[in-house]
């Protein structure tokens, strides 16, 4: 029995270490997570961004942020483990060990003299003659007297002192550390022990198992259904039009499970009436564009209204149930665009190219999301007024700005943005003071704007390792420093959105295309918020490019280094290998598209030349029908092919007529391509080629 109530008090114990096991390293992986994004939080200090309220951090917000299912748990089973310590603890301290000198008052050692008098003392004060007290009875017999017979008996005493124990050496045993009434097998008590060990070693995990199994088919690694990727993938065209890109867009699984609820009809027709110019209506047949509008799934015109609101800064019209259903559409907006993304510039035709049309048509929604410019998608399909090249969308991002605000200062010759950004401080400040009428706190909210937007450079090489020169079927290491400064100094930092309610992380698209045939040869998703593993992947690819280059390990070391010390600096390594096609000409650019700001992009162009083959063998497999070879010489701008694609709308595919001349001289390098020109150096194997 001693032995049984043993085991029932080390359950708790056993219950204690189970739970021990799995929360303890994820509470601390919570809270390293949580660590890295504080530290990550750096946002925008404008009056606009303040008033959104995102970055508030008052005591509701942050019992909101907590209040998580996950969360509420994690604190839940942190509790229950803090009762078990302290139950733990209790019944220890009731778990008294059989020390008879202890129990008689006595040190160790003491004589038989001084035992005896302990005893008597002791019995004057517990006996059940002198002392009445059940309790006091039971501590006498239980206690004491098993003290004294364990001390006065000459065997029991020197096994005491030898063993620990008055009956000698103990035996090991063990136990089964379940509470009492599961070990009493005597009537019903055994099936309930059968039904304990079935239900917590079995039924238990294999429940747990189902239930996560069953959420989790339905979702990938990035918490997007797949049925959200095959509708993409089949809607997912190489015409799509940028200003077709939200009725793709709209069209995904989580969408579509919004509750469409009748009160939501009255303020749903208000909203049409506000965004019914920014739909893709058509003005001559509006009765019939409207009727078939609202013949779409509820969930679908719901959702497309909401989207509308956001790109045309009409929320604020937006009813509460509304607006909590317009969050739950931004908070899931980044994610989707992200897959959105991937389903354009995936491997599609026979060669493996994507397309690059409905990438950028994307990347200029996600834009317009992050920034709502109070224009449609696609940004270039309105022209500010002044004749800026690249619309009044990137104005509008600034804080107090607006189209009046915009005409003002083209008056003064500021008609794009870049111009604005690139004058000096004080007159850009005269300029707002005098023709804007911004007074200095609004001044200062629109520079702290100007001093987070990023710009980007960029360096390409494209090489076949060990080889001069690329021919047919080699394969080609495309190798990119993507480089990003501020003008406050950051590197990774929060976008100034607050029109966005979440908090929202640069993303940038490196894209390698062939905007003529509008393919896409080679994509990569660009961050640079998280250093630690940018300087990771960074050594990485290094290590394994000069290892299989036979370089040594000095130079390789040499070459780490130097990229870590890159990364450190803002810039970040892009590197993938593809097959060279057959021998041709071909006019690429390179992108780089961020997804939180407008006017940031970056482009430059390369023409490329595809050598015949001439070497042994045939690397990397049979040759594709088309490919990619850089030619040593001079960089032509790509004639403009808008003709191919009557509604083709980005910004990428204006018919700028200045731009329009074959032989300007740029800069294009042994496949190496930098934004800043790209000098002329002839290889002896490329001239032999032309003169063949």
């Amino acid at each position: 029995m001693a032995a049984s109530e043993e085991n029932s008090a080390l359950f708790p114990i056993f219950i204690l270490t189970i739970m021990a096991l799995p929360l303890v390293p994820y509470t601390i992986m919570k809270l390293c997570h949580a660590a890295s994004r504080k530290t990550k939080s750096i946002h925008c200090q404008c009056s606009e961004c303040t008033r959104s309220g995102k970055y508030r951090r008052s005591i509701f917000k942050r019992i909101s942020n907590f209040s998580t299912c996950s969360n509420l748990t994690l604190v839940l089973l942190w509790v229950i483990m803090i009762i078990l310590v302290y139950y733990i603890k209790h019944i220890s301290q009731e778990i008294q060990i059989f020390e008879p000198f202890s129990i008689l008052g006595l040190e160790s050692g003491a004589s038989d003299s001084e035992i005896k008098k302990a005893y008597r003392r002791l019995s004057i004060q517990y006996h059940p003659d002198k002392n009445p007290d059940p309790e006091a009875h039971k501590y006498f017999v239980e206690f004491i007297s098993k003290a004294y017979q364990a001390l006065t008996d000459p065997i029991s005493r020197e096994n005491y002192e030898k063993y620990g124990h008055p009956d000698g050496r103990q035996g090991f045993q063990m136990g089964i550390a379940l509470p009492q009434f599961l070990l009493n097998f005597d009537g019903a008590t055994g099936g309930i022990l059968l039904l304990w060990i079935v239900g917590v070693c079995i039924l238990l995990p294999l429940v747990i198992a189902v239930v996560y199994l069953s959420k989790s088919a339905k979702y990938t690694g990035n918490y997007v259904m797949h049925q959200t990727l095959s509708t993409y993938y089949h809607l997912m065209k190489p015409s799509l039009a940028p200003s077709k890109v939200m009725d793709v867009f709209i069209k995904a699984a989580e969408y579509m499970e919004i509750p469409v609820r009748r009160t939501d009809n009255e303020p749903l027709q208000k909203l049409f009436i506000l965004v019914r110019s920014e739909l893709n209506l058509d003005l001559k047949n509006i009765k019939q564009e409207q009727a078939k509008f609202w013949k779409q799934h509820p969930s679908l015109v719901k959702t497309e209204l909401l989207i509308q609101a956001q790109l045309t800064r009409e929320s604020a019209t937006l009813s509460p149930t509304l607006l909590g259903d317009l969050r739950r559409v931004l908070e899931l907006s980044p994610r989707l665009l992200e897959e959105l993304m991937k389903m354009a510039v995936i491997p599609r035709n026979s060669q493996g190219h994507g397309w690059l049309r409905p990438a950028i048509g994307v990347v200029e929604l996600s834009q317009c999301i992050i920034q709502p410019p109070r224009l449609a998608v696609p940004l270039s399909a309105k022209k500010a007024a002044g004749g800026s090249p690249e619309g009044i969308a990137p104005f509008l991002q600034l804080p107090h700005f607006s189209e009046t605000v915009i005409k003002k200062i083209a008056r003064k010759r500021v008609r794009t943005f870049q111009d604005l950004s690139d004058m000096p401080l004080p007159e850009r400040a005269e300029l707002l003071t005098q023709t804007a009428g911004f007074s200095s706190a609004e001044i200062q909210d629109i520079e702290m704007v100007l001093e987070m937007m990023p710009s980007i450079t960029m360096e390409v090489t494209c090489e076949t390792e060990g080889e001069e020169g690329i021919q047919e079927g080699d394969i080609v290491t495309v190798q990119a420093w993507v480089t990003l400064t501020r003008t406050n100094g950051l590197i990774g930092a929060l976008p100034h959105a607050p029109y966005y309610p979440f908090h929202k992380e640069e993303n940038f698209w490196f894209l390698l295309a062939d905007p003529v045939f509008n393919n896409v040869w080679f994509f990569q998703k660009i961050s640079f918020m998280d250093e630690a593993a940018a300087i990771a992947a960074a050594s990485k690819a290094i290590e394994d490019t000069m290892e299989g280059s036979g370089a040594s390990v000095k130079e390789t070391s040499a070459a780490v280094r130097e990229a870590v010390h890159k990364v450190k600096a803002g810039s970040r390594l892009v590197m993938g290998k593809l097959q060279a096609p057959a021998e041709g000409n071909y006019n690429l650019s390179c992108f780089c598209l961020c997804d939180s700001w407008i006017g940031c992009d970056k482009k430059i162009n390369l023409k490329v030349k595809v050598m015949k083959r001439t070497r042994a063998g045939t690397r990397g497999g049979p040759v594709a029908d088309e490919g990619l070879i850089l030619e040593d010489g001079v960089e032509e701008e790509e004639e403009d092919e808008e003709g191919e694609y009557d509604d083709y709308e980005s910004e990428y595919s204006e018919d700028d007529a200045d731009e329009q001349k074959t032989n300007k001289k740029g800069a294009v390098a042994n496949g190496k391509a930098h934004n800043k020109g790209i000098k002329n150096r002839s290889s002896s194997e490329s001239s032999g080629t032309d003169e063949e």
